[in-house]
Formats: C-alpha cells, structure tokens, sequence
C-alpha cells in the first residue's frame, strides 16, 4: 500500500519503533485518539450550539449544549479504554505458494472483564474485525498478498476503533518480529518426474510402457498408432491405449541435472516435483548448492523441508 508522506511521518514517530517481540501488552503511551469526520462535525456542531446561547442568554440551550459536549468526552475516554491493557498474544500463518492469499492469525487477550467491541485490525489493505464480548480470546485472520518466494516481513498492524458513539478513533501499533515463509511458485506445466530407483513398487502412465493401463476417449494430438481400432469399432467412437511403466520408489531431484535452466526456472521446476513426488507417494531427495542434502523421504515433515529449502534460495 503507498503512503503519503505524512503516514510515513506517522509511522517513524508512532510506537513501536522497531520490530518486538509477543506477547505485547497496549498501554496508554501506545495508544492515540483523534476525532473522525462525523467527531469533527459534531464538534463544530456544538461549538455553534454554545455560541447562540450565549449570544441570546439561553440557559437551557447552554445546559444541552454543555450536556452533549460532556458526553463526547465520556467518549473519547471510553474509546481509549476499548484498546488499554488489550494484548497481542501471538501471530501465526501456514505457508502458502508465491501468488495466494497468505491467513495470518492474530490472537487478541484482555486482562480483564471490559468489553472490547469494534476491533479493526489492518495490515496494508488488509482489514478484519474482532470482538472480545463473550469470552476472553479471540482469533482474527487477516489475508495477505504474497508476491514473491522467501521470508514475509510484517509491517505494523494497526489495532483501532471507533466506539462507543464514533467520534474519536482510537488506535495502537503493534509490529511483530514474525516472518512468515512463503513457498515458491511451481511451475505449471513442467515434464514428469525424473526416473528412479529401488524396486518397481509403482507405476505411471508411459507411452513406452509394456502392460496397458487403460482405455480413454481420444483427444487431438494422440497418435494413430495408440488408436485401439477394435474396441473403437465396438464402442463406435476412437478409443486410445495408455500404458503403465513400471518406476522406482527412490527419486533424486538435483539441482545440477537442470543446467540448462535459469535459477528461478530450476526453483520452480524442483518445486513442482517436490509436489508431485509426495502426491505419488514417493520418496525422495532433493540436492542443492550450499545445503545439505534432504532425503531420502516423504510425508508432510519432509514436504515442507524441501520447500522451505527452496524458498529460502538466493535470488538471481
């Protein structure tokens, strides 16, 4: 999100002024008030209101005018303590490909039994809203773009409200030392996996492959000679024939076999069958520069290992 220079002047001045740690506690030399439009209406509004009455000598319109101007400051002290001694637990996110939606979730505490309505939590673009009515914790997701792979450094959060009466917000920083990982992007439309080793336990569709697989309908681009004629002639429509090939257990995804590719080509490439090899059930091992080898192996630990080791890659 772009900033005028005076939000930027804001944000140098306003606490915190560096990353911290959670839990965090918003107390009041965190906390800053300021009226909104409709508070500002309402202040200019009341100003008129005491000068005719003074103007004309009118009691009861001074004592209206007095009564509501007591009523918004009431306000103003009720919005500061809707954020006073409210507490930032933690922060947390899954990660997510290069490109999606990253859920952060933030977890709001209060220390005591003072209601908490209106919460607005905003991150960029990102807004979301919380309450702390009926219990004493809260979980408010907060959705971010990601645009490119490695660490996610958070910006300030901002925790405000406008309630009571909506004439003054009240709002707080708050600015965790959380990156979050985001994945690399695979590649869409990348070859298959590479060939592997141990025993044949599984199969994948080959066109060199000896046993036949299955029967399918036709698509443009087949070849004639996968044509099954006989059963088409039965089915009155073109049937193909796809083989299975059997494969090894063992996959080795090495950086170096990619010479051909760019850095970011190879990242992606690996990246999507680090995916494929995992949905196949497959072990694997994944090679490359300056890191220790991972693998062989397989399941969601090791998925997330590979990943995580690619996303954190060095950019070109």
């Amino acid at each position: 999100m772009r900033r005028g220079w005076g939000d930027r002047i804001i944000q140098k001045l306003a606490r915190p002024r560096r990353q911290e740690t959670l839990p965090q506690r918003l107390h009041r030399r965190r906390i800053y008030v300021l009226p909104t439009r409709f508070g500002l209406f309402v202040a200019v509004l009341l100003m008129a209101m005491l000068l005719g009455a003074l103007n004309y000598n009118n009691n009861p319109a001074l004592l209206l005018a007095l009564l509501l101007a007591t009523v918004a400051v009431a306000s103003t002290f009720a919005a500061h303590l809707q954020l006073s001694a409210l507490r930032v637990d933690a922060v947390s996110a899954e990660p997510v490909v290069a490109g999606h939606l990253l859920r952060l979730r933030l977890s709001l505490s209060r220390p005591d039994t003072r209601l908490r309505r209106g919460l607005q939590l905003q991150h960029g673009d990102a807004v979301a809203y919380g309450h702390l009515v009926d219990s004493d914790q809260v979980e408010v997701d907060l959705e971010l773009p990601t645009q490119q792979r490695g660490w996610l450094d958070l910006e300030r959060i901002r925790i405000s409200t406008t309630q009571p009466l909506g004439l003054v917000r009240a709002w707080a920083w708050v600015w965790p030392d959380t990156p979050l990982l985001v994945y690399a992007a695979p590649e869409l439309q990348a070859p298959a996996l590479p060939e592997g080793d141990g025993d044949p336990l599984h199969t994948r569709v080959h066109a060199s492959g000896d046993e036949l697989h299955q029967l399918r309908a036709y698509r443009p681009g087949d070849p004639p000679r996968s044509i099954s004629w006989k059963h088409s002639a039965r089915r009155d429509t073109l049937l193909v024939r796809e083989y299975e090939k059997p494969v090894g257990v063992d996959v080795m995804l090495d950086w170096w076999q990619l010479k051909s590719l760019s850095t970011e080509a190879r990242i992606a490439r690996l990246a999507r069958w680090v995916d494929l090899a995992e949905r196949e059930g497959r072990r694997y091992t994944l090679k490359l520069p300056g890191q220790p080898v991972l693998g062989p192996g397989q399941g969601s630990s090791h998925h997330h290992l590979c990943q995580r080791a690619l996303a954190l890659m060095p950019h070109d």
